[in-house]
């Protein structure tokens, strides 16, 4: 784990217990990790996702050794240490290192001063019984995979024969992959800077490369000069999937609906000789597409709106092809974003699933004959994905679904379409349906 060794590590505790009672409390792990100070945040967001990564398992293990819930700083503090000391093999620290700067965290800490003798108690017991505590909490389905219980079950009914290796999956480091700019520079070239620089990577699917080990993206060549883009390999699909084969009179004319950060956006311009209109309902997050497209040198029509308040942009003009990326729960990046499974609730997913199918009834209608939409979220329920698709083509009778990759799951091997010989499983989950309209 890389965190800042010449930052007392009591302080990263102290920190990244913060961090865990923030995102318990309702707050987004980015959002909790970037109030952090500047010189703490890499090492914080390292040890963060450790955490959340065996919170279930340090919630149980709490459970057992203070059974009566302390305040939630206390629990946040002992929950983070006992998530790092049970991680065996993996832990990032020795455990008495662990836990005398959990104890130094708790006396430095003025609302948990009183409780360092409490947290030093529990910790101590657990070091001693660990092999008994861990085993009773390894009978409890979510300290053992470290996913809330509505979570599980629903994984169970919707995937029974692949839930067990989605969940493994969403618990393991998820890869640094980069998707090359092919008009400026070929997968084997770019693969060549890489090498030169002291990096390795290996090609994936049409324009990917999976690094060996991620870097920062400073050290990264090209990336300053626009030859990559940071991009997991679900997400590449998008804009071969909507453009391939496309009919119109160039340049087509695309919609991407729900654009920030503005990854796709960039791909389809990449792509094809195509005109975009991105729309982000946050104007914070449109200053992201715009910094994106300025990095790479691409350019395209950036508005503020939300895509089903029509009154609010469309000029009236009809598209060849629709992104719509749709909001959701984000239930496929759970190995990016450990945080999602914790923040969510099951009552979410039908919430989201309603605001999904308003986009497309909203959208549809702007789409040319013989055009296409590509409806896609990066998600695993099938609430989110096939069910979504499976109503609106009950409703629309001039729309016919193309051949599509349908829910992508973690852990899965998959062929890219018209690659040969290169499959992967690096990828995150993620839900494919490519739309095309009838013809008059």
């Amino acid at each position: 784990m890389n965190t800042h060794s010449q930052t007392p590590l009591w302080r990263q505790l102290q920190a990244t217990a913060k961090v865990l009672q923030m995102i318990l409390g309702g707050t987004s792990g980015t959002a909790a990790v970037s109030a952090v100070d500047a010189s703490l945040r890499p090492g914080v967001q390292a040890l963060s996702f450790a955490v959340l990564r065996s919170l279930g398992r340090a919630q149980a293990l709490r459970g057992m050794l203070a059974p009566r819930r302390p305040a939630a700083p206390v629990d946040a503090l002992l929950c983070t240490a006992l998530a790092l000391l049970s991680q065996e093999a993996d832990a990032p620290y020795d455990a008495f290192t662990l836990v005398n700067q959990t104890v130094e965290a708790a006396k430095k800490t003025p609302k948990l001063t009183a409780q360092a003798g409490f947290i030093n108690a529990c910790l101590r017991r657990f070091l001693r019984e660990q092999t008994d505590l861990l085993a009773q909490a390894a009978q409890h389905p979510v300290a053992r995979w470290n996913h809330p219980d509505w979570w599980l079950a629903q994984m169970q009914v919707e995937w029974p024969a692949q839930w067990q290796a989605i969940l493994a999956a969403n618990n393991a480091q998820a890869p640094m992959v980069l998707r090359v700019n092919t008009r400026r520079i070929s997968v084997a070239d770019y693969l060549k800077k890489l090498e030169a620089a002291g990096l390795a990577g290996q090609p994936s699917g049409l324009a990917g490369v999976v690094l060996q080990q991620a870097s920062a993206v400073q050290q990264i060549p090209g990336f300053d000069d626009g030859l990559v883009s940071v991009q997991d390999s679900a997400a590449q699909w998008a804009a071969p999937l909507l453009l391939t084969g496309l009919q119109g009179q160039a340049p087509l004319q695309v919609l991407d609906a729900c654009a920030a950060p503005g990854g796709k956006t960039a791909h389809l311009l990449e792509f094809a000789d195509v005109q975009v209109t991105a729309l982000d309902i946050d104007p914070q997050r449109c200053q992201r597409i715009h910094q994106n497209l300025q990095r790479l040198g691409l350019s395209a029509q950036v508005l503020a709106a939300d895509a089903a308040d029509l009154p609010s942009w469309w000029q009236g003009q009809s598209f060849d092809a629709i992104l719509l990326d749709a909001p959701c729960s984000g239930s496929g990046v759970v190995r990016r974003h450990p945080d999602i499974r914790w923040l969510r609730r099951a009552t979410d997913i039908a919430q989201l699933a309603r605001q999904q199918a308003r986009l497309l009834a909203v959208l549809w209608p702007l789409l040319k004959p013989g055009g296409r939409l590509l409806y896609c979220t990066c998600s695993v329920f099938q609430a989110e994905g096939q069910h979504q698709i499976r109503a609106f083509l009950g409703s629309n009778s001039n729309a016919t679904l193309l051949p599509s990759p349908g829910h992508l799951l973690p852990d899965q091997v998959v062929q890219w379409p018209g690659v040969v010989d290169n499959p992967t499983r690096e990828h995150d989950g993620f839900y494919y349906a490519l739309l095309e309209k009838y013809a008059a």
